[in-house]
């Protein structure tokens, strides 16, 4: 018993000095650096390489770094917004790591609605996190930085979400996602767009903020004539079925 109990000290003091090592590293960096590594070494151009993740010691440190940290002691609401997103996108990462899988219609019950993580002391899950935390800073960009896994979301960047770029990171994503004919297709001689099913799903979110979808999308559309028709309405708006296969390289 005495053997099982050392042994059990010597892993809560290891983990301990492994979370101070990552959580709150030298030279002045953040601990979504570490967030930062894990996205740079395993998402390349959206395609997500689970397998590496999970072998990723540095990766369940960050999550660690999720259940201790206290969101509402950051400073700015840039900051906050950052981290709830780079959590959102880890628990999602997480749950797939877990066995989880949205591709199926219980599947996704369980993904967002059931299956629960600890963040700052509360157990929450992706969609609290989603609609109850990152919808109350009014900003719909942010549909287009949380990933939740499958193939028709936007792509994960590979990077962590800074409060620093965090608007220059939102404006790329947005305009990429727009502009990518894998997630929404435009035909201008039929004056029709095929836009992703979150357009559908949130559209007050859009409508709240620009009046009509046509026209908070017209800003980031790269063609100027399908942007301008856009702006006037007179683009017919049906919806692409969304595929909820894996994003990536599946876990072992």
């Amino acid at each position: 018993m005495n053997h099982i109990k050392r042994l059990l000290i010597i892993i809560f003091w290891t983990n301990a000095l492994l979370l101070k090592a990552y959580a709150q590293p030298e030279n002045n960096d953040n601990p979504e650096k570490l967030f930062d590594k894990t996205l740079q070494t395993h998402v390349n151009d959206g395609h997500v390489n689970y397998a590496g993740i999970q072998k990723d010691p540095g990766f369940p440190v960050y999550i660690e770094y999720l259940r201790q940290i206290n969101p509402d002691k950051l400073n700015t609401d840039r900051e906050k917004l950052a981290f709830w997103i780079n959590a959102y996108n880890a628990l999602s990462i997480k749950g797939i790591i877990d066995g989880l899988s949205p591709s199926t219609f219980f599947g996704r019950r369980k993904f967002f609605r059931s299956a629960e993580y600890e963040v700052g002391g509360k157990a929450l899950t992706l969609d609290t996190i989603e609609k109850e935390i990152i919808a109350s800073f009014n900003d719909p960009r942010f549909h287009f930085a949380i990933v939740c896994a499958s193939a028709s979301c936007p792509k994960l960047l590979s990077e962590a979400y800074t409060a620093e770029k965090l608007d220059e990171q939102f404006d790329k994503n947005t305009r990429d996602f727009l502009n990518n004919p894998n997630k929404n297709r435009f035909d201008n001689e039929k004056n029709l767009a095929r836009l992703s099913k979150i357009f559908d799903w949130f559209a007050k979110d859009f409508e709240n903020h620009s009046g009509s979808i046509q026209k908070y999308i017209a800003p980031y559309i790269n063609d100027p004539n399908l942007a301008t028709k856009l702006k006037n309405e007179t683009v017919k708006i049906k919806f692409l079925k969304y595929d909820w296969s894996l994003n990536g390289e599946p876990p072992t």
